[in-house]
């Protein structure tokens, strides 16, 4: 014990970076996937859907269906209709707003294609899907609507003929000076448009469920490849009508979700309904094509963004006008996730003035809902983009610029035009070690004598200076955002009799680490070692409370919360190692697990030992329980902001529209580390998915409304070879809103990195007369960018 205790002194925990605990069981197969998980007498639920992008339902016919081999039942939206209501949406975001029925399967009319039509059922998933082309439905082609700003028209076509409209939302934000008076009197006003495509997630694990009943009790057990394991059973018992208490939710290993699986989707309340209907365990898994058309969209907004300045390139006033795609229905969080964004768009700079307006709009489409960063990656590239044009448009160094507008270390904690108080930061640091690692001044000379001699291939150079909000949030201010739940996390530590711990959290990891961190944090409070921690997560039954991972928020308010639980812990120990030792309290030190008395150090306890003593409850102080186990709901005072700086180089083929990324520099500001090596994991995936919008991902839909991009081999992902080496590096300005000084990481590097590559291709070819190229910057609009801004040169020669 006493070498132990040693090695501990000498290493704590927090800080280090060891190997994840969850990794051995994942790479070596011994997991549990919900498409893993088989029970007696498990059937197979394939859902037909409409090829259709909006159309009415004239007939379903499933009797075909049912005289399939293996088939067991079949049904149509309305033979299910009766005892299922509408797929929630928590966040209305305004008072007025269009909240549409949300059915789990159609029964009138389908609204985008990949609407669920029909359910077979059968032995076995292939008999289930085989038999799909049996059903018969008969359909009435309705128009599609697809552009946001024709769907506003007085005559659009709509997506919900009983709303009147398909205007969901219209929310505004106005702070600071009034706008239109601060921009009459600037030297220099800059207008932009930026479209933000539709990104489909690309989870390791497609979707999966799976229930199982158990008749005699009514309840009943539901598995789901889910963030939002606590979220889903409470949901999921509206939408179904199965009462609570009577209702199970287990989120096994997951792999992946990126805000896709923070949802509560139609499959999951249809398995349950069948498993009801039939009093058999239903499993039902996507195809990844299944899921290109069903698992919620990300992005898809229309920025139109201007910004007033003086000519020495100060900001003073920003004004964003923003049209958000819903897709056919609002899903969970849909209309919130640009409202997240409304109150990042001035970032890290000062002005006086601040005016947002977001609009929610219906098309026929799939919907949308989170994707990592959401909301904040597109608001992030808005100010980042303009920045530059505004560098471009005075002659300013962009970095220069950024210097003249950023909020300084001393000024903080410092509140925004936008209203949200920034606790801490160093803006400055980022940039200065980012540009150092960068060899900024190098790059711009090499660009400069590429420019001169003409070269065929065109360096550029990108910077994001960005900052995000995270750490959702604060229950009062969701509050006053309408969102319907709270923001706080639940955390217990079980102190077992021998000496081991189990840390149950409410938080629900999809591939974040949460177990090593977890336990590296419990272990340096109770002072036990980390391979004595066991954490219990994603079982409503074993986690009974909590609010799920999502925003950035697990370590920063369920860590948090893990951190005051075991505080707590160690509180209850003292008061059995000080009746022990007959010693008050206050004359106890506890350092490293070990309870001594001060100035006899022989005279000790170790945690362990206190957690027999408490087991055993042969001698406790009179009136204690025999239990020193605790728990913490913690409810965050502030979001969290970590920041950071990004550049890019990035070369230019001017004759293919060719982008090769020749180096990226990032260097982040996440407060303290809990984990060096899951924090780099974190920012190499963030940073795969920002350069994936930048220059490969979109969804693409035809004139009918069809999703064209719905493979794999259609809707291009990069991999690691489209990938450059990435340099990584931090600055630490821990965070006064919780006890570890934590600011959240999982977004980080998609947040920043969109903005520091377009930035960069812009760069590049702002001398040949280009200010733009839409997202995806693929080389077919790169090449057309170049000659349209050739042909535009030569026609004003």
């Amino acid at each position: 014990m006493t070498d132990q205790l040693t090695d501990r002194a000498d290493q704590r925990e927090v800080g280090r970076a060891r190997p994840r605990k969850e990794d051995a069981r994942l790479v070596t197969g011994q997991t549990n996937w919900t498409d893993n998980i088989t029970v007696p007498g498990l059937l197979h639920m394939a859902i037909l859907r409409s090829p259709m992008a909006h159309a009415r339902i004239d007939r379903v016919d499933v009797a075909p269906a049912q005289e399939r081999p293996g088939v067991i039942a079949a049904f149509s939206g309305r033979d299910l209709a009766e005892g299922l209501g509408s797929l929630p949406c928590a966040w209305p975001v305004t008072e007025d707003i269009v909240l549409p029925d949300h059915p789990p399967i159609a029964v009138d009319e389908v609204r985008y294609a990949g609407d669920p039509v029909a359910v077979v059922v059968a032995r076995d998933r292939y008999a289930a899907a085989d038999a799909l082309e049996a059903v018969e439905v008969d359909y009435t082609p309705l128009p599609p609507v697809l552009d946001l700003e024709a769907a506003l028209a007085d005559d659009a076509p709509l997506v919900h003929s009983d709303k009147g409209t398909n205007r969901c939302y219209t929310w505004p934000l106005a702070t600071g000076l009034n706008y239109d008076e601060v921009r009459a009197r600037a030297d220099v006003v800059l207008k932009r448009r930026y479209t933000h495509q539709r990104l489909i997630p690309n989870a390791m694990e497609p979707r999966a469920v799976v229930v199982t009943p158990q008749a005699a009790s009514g309840e009943y057990t539901l598995y789901s490849a889910t963030q939002i394991p606590h979220i889903l059973r409470i949901m999921l018992s509206v939408v179904t009508g199965v009462p609570e208490h009577k209702l199970r939710v287990i989120a096994p290993d997951v792999g992946g979700g990126f805000g896709s699986k923070l949802q509560v989707y139609g499959e999951e309340a249809l398995a349950l309904a069948v498993a009801r209907k039939l009093g058999r365990p239903v499993k039902w898994t996507e195809s990844r094509s299944e899921g290109y058309l069903a698992t919620h969209h990300g992005r898809a907004q229309i920025q139109d963004i201007e910004v007033a300045a003086t000519r020495e390139g100060k900001l003073l006033g920003l004004k964003v006008d923003l049209l958000a795609d819903m897709g056919a229905y609002l899903m969970l969080v849909t209309p919130g996730i640009p409202i997240l964004g409304a109150f990042m768009y001035p970032a890290i700079y000062k002005m006086d003035a601040y005016s947002f307006t977001c609009t929610g709009v219906f098309t026929t489409k799939t919907p949308t809902d989170a994707y990592r960063g959401a909301g904040r990656p597109e608001a992030t590239f808005a100010i980042e983009r303009i920045m530059d044009e505004l560098a471009a448009e005075l002659d300013l160094d962009p970095v220069e610029l950024r210097r003249r507008n950023w909020i300084e270390h001393n000024e903080f904690p410092y509140t925004t035009i936008a209203g949200l108080t920034y606790d801490t930061g160093n803006y400055e640091a980022a940039t200065e070690k980012a540009l150092a690692r960068f060899g900024y001044d190098d790059l711009r000379a090499e660009q400069q004598k590429r420019n001169e001699s003409g070269d065929a291939v065109r360096l550029g150079i990108g910077v994001s200076t960005y900052t995000e909000m995270c750490g959702l949030a604060p229950s009062r201010v969701l509050r006053d955002l309408r969102y319907a739940a709270g923001g706080w996390e639940a955390a217990s530590i079980r102190m077992l009799p021998t000496g081991k711990v189990e840390v149950v959290t409410g938080t629900s990891p999809h591939g974040q680490g949460h177990v090593t961190s977890w336990s590296q944090i419990a272990a340096d409070v109770l002072g036990v070692p980390f391979e004595d921690v066991e954490v219990v997560h994603g079982d409503t039954l074993t986690s009974p409370q909590g609010m799920d991972t999502y925003g950035s928020r697990s370590l920063v308010v369920g860590g948090a919360a893990v951190h005051h639980a075991a505080q707590k812990v160690v509180a209850k120990a003292r008061k059995v190692a000080a009746h022990l030792l007959e010693a008050s309290e206050g004359d106890l030190d506890f350092k490293d697990g070990v309870f001594s008395v001060k100035g006899s150090p022989e005279a000790r306890k170790t945690i362990q030992e206190i957690a027999f003593e408490t087991f055993s409850s042969h001698d406790l102080p009179d009136g204690m329980e025999p239990t020193i186990n605790a728990e913490h709901l913690l409810d965050p005072e502030n979001f969290s902001y970590p920041h950071g700086t990004h550049l890019c180089a990035v070369e230019v083929d001017t004759e293919t529209g060719h982008v090769r990324i020749r180096s990226y520099v990032c260097v982040d500001d996440v407060g303290r580390v809990i984990n060096p090596m899951i924090v780099e994991g974190q920012v190499h995936g963030g940073l795969a998915q920002g350069i994936a919008q930048a220059l490969y991902e979109e969804a693409v839909y035809d004139e009918d409304g069809n999703l064209v991009s719905g493979t794999m081999a259609d809707y291009l992902v990069p991999g690691a070879p489209d990938l450059p080496e990435f340099v990584t590096d931090r600055t630490e300005t821990p965070a006064a809103s919780n006890p570890l000084g934590v600011k959240g990481v999982g977004e980080a590097g998609t947040i920043a990195s969109t903005p520091a590559v377009v930035n960069a291709i812009i760069d590049a070819l702002r001398p040949l007369g280009v200010t733009d190229v839409p997202m995806p910057c693929a080389p077919q609009r790169v090449w057309q960018a170049i000659r349209q801004a050739r042909a535009a040169k030569e026609a004003t020669a």
